[in-house]
């Protein structure tokens, strides 16, 4: 597998989106998962690095529809006339392929088993390859934690798909930004649903304490994080509030609106 790092780095996308180039050396092909940004320099990297192995690139596999990873999927699958693989029908266009938990790609001299891991957005997919590895996507990052976004991202969703994948035992991780992380993958989804865990609790505890706004629980439960991160700590926040609601642990007094109004949680060789 070859990662190629797509120049689109920021507070969200760490150093820039992986881009995975998968298949067997000597197969002559490749497929291009996450084709990330549309950008001219970057489709220059993946077809560099695509003829170094001399292969040929056969299909691309989208993990989930944000633009960071999905944005270049339509124009790179007519400059290279390959499908596009996706849970999403909208990503994968009416000539590409609509995936779904359990299909499994039979690619580029390699088998990629698909995994669905809602939760970061509602059609994530991971991708399971014959080594043991999985392609997580956004669902794990190499540094750091997943941003889980109401109401795009679904908390309950999100720890169910943290199980599935621990569930595989993955011998490693690669993630949609940030480094792989090959030591003891099940220790980084067990502090994954640690973390999870602890942030409600947190919520909780706060709230005990009498009601407040979004940005007022994101100021104490993050109060160690960068402030540069809160934005995206609100988001998360949002989104375990209306996990809470939804359970009945916390009622809508519980949560102030804020003064901007915006405290409410009331969200071609491959075969399959």
């Amino acid at each position: 597998m070859t990662r190629v790092l797509a120049p689109n780095p920021s507070d969200m996308a760490l150093d820039g989106t992986n881009t995975y180039l998968v298949g067997e050396r000597g197969s002559g092909e490749v497929v291009v998962v996450d084709p990330g940004p549309a950008d001219g320099s970057h489709l220059a990297r993946v077809e560099a690095a695509a003829a170094a192995r001399d292969a040929g690139v056969v299909a691309l596999l989208v993990t989930h529809r944000h633009r960071d990873h999905a944005a270049a999927a339509t124009p790179w699958a007519d400059h290279f006339g390959v499908p596009v693989a996706a849970a999403d029908p909208a990503v994968a266009g009416p000539a590409g392929w609509v995936l779904k938990h359990g299909d499994r790609l039979r690619c580029a001299g390699t088998e990629l088993d698909v995994v669905a891991t809602p939760g970061h957005s509602p059609d994530h997919l991971a991708f399971r390859l014959q080594s043991g590895a999985v392609l997580v996507g956004d669902h794990v990052l190499g540094r750091g934690t997943s941003v889980i976004a109401h109401p795009d991202g679904n908390v309950v969703a999100y720890l169910q798909s943290l199980r599935r994948v621990l569930d595989l035992g993955p011998a490693a991780l690669y993630c949609g930004h940030g480094p792989e992380l090959t030591e003891d993958p099940m220790a980084v989804l067990d502090y994954y649903m640690a973390h999870r865990a602890h942030r409600e609790r947190r919520l909780l505890e706060v709230l005990a304490g009498g009601s407040a706004t979004v940005d007022e629980l994101v100021a104490t439960v993050y109060a160690s994080v960068p402030k540069n991160l809160w934005p995206a700590a609100a988001r998360s926040t949002r989104a375990m509030l209306a996990k809470l609601l939804d359970e009945g642990r916390i009622d809508p007094s519980h949560i102030k609106a804020s003064s901007q109004g915006r405290g409410s949680c009331q969200g071609a060789s491959c075969q399959r």
